[in-house]
């Protein structure tokens, strides 16, 4: 997988890339990750990305020229044209689901909003989608697309050593994970569940995903609703 994140702070994300996943998968020869200057796309000796917006208010707007030369150099590196991902409040949250879509795509760019937003032209002109990581604003985009990155990276095939674990996690199957336990199996009075314990597979499979629900119901309700909603919509 190819990935571009353009960006007037390519810098951001050196250390970041060299840890965790991300890092094996680089060093596996599975993912290529490549930030990108937007400013190596301006024409003025001050190397300008932004301008005060049309009909006056406060901040600064992402001009659109810069980036439309950014991406154009992003299709043209890779055989694969990029899938274009724009970094944005105002975009659909971002889920599990969309993770594991976004995996099986080869070629991904990441545009990072920063300022006051980003000129609209350029959001009709080369977005693919529009993303968020969630309902709060961050200072850009830069953070949230290392999120999904990370989310996306660690389901790429051949990144994880026993690919069947990440099957069994959080959200997967729109639940939240079931509790984990390790040694010792008794610790300050609280002893391991004694099914974890009995080397029953099949009543550990029941109790896990017992637990799996009643933790869903307990702590995101909200993901049983849209679970049926999407049941009752097929």
């Amino acid at each position: 997988m190819l990935i571009d994140i353009i960006t007037i702070f390519p810098e951001l994300f050196g250390s970041a890339l060299d840890y965790g996943m991300i890092c094996q998968a680089r060093k596996k020869d599975l993912l290529e990750v490549d930030a990108v200057d937007l400013r190596s796309f301006t024409t003025d000796k001050h190397r300008s990305v932004d301008d005060r917006p049309y009909g006056g208010g406060e901040g600064m707007v992402l001009k659109p020229e810069p980036l439309f030369r950014a991406v154009q150099y992003c299709r043209e590196k890779a055989e694969e044209p990029p899938r274009v991902v724009f970094m944005t409040p105002q975009g659909r949250r971002f889920d599990q689901a969309k993770a594991v879509e976004l995996s099986s795509v080869p070629h991904l760019t990441f545009v990072c909003g920063r300022y006051e937003g980003i000129d609209q032209r350029a959001v009709d002109g080369l977005a693919d989608e529009e993303l968020s990581i969630g309902d709060f604003v961050l200072s850009g985009g830069e953070f949230a697309a290392l999120v999904i990155i990370d989310s996306v990276t660690r389901l790429i095939p051949g990144v994880v050593g026993r690919e069947e674990s990440v099957l069994n996690e959080s959200f997967m199957d729109g639940l939240l994970d079931c509790p984990h336990y390790t040694r010792p199996a008794s610790l300050r009075g609280n002893s391991v569940p004694e099914v974890l314990l009995s080397g029953n597979h099949k009543e550990i499979h029941q109790w896990r995903e017992g637990e799996a629900l009643k933790r869903t119901r307990q702590r995101r309700p909200d993901l049983l609703k849209e679970e049926r909603l999407a049941k009752a919509s097929t």
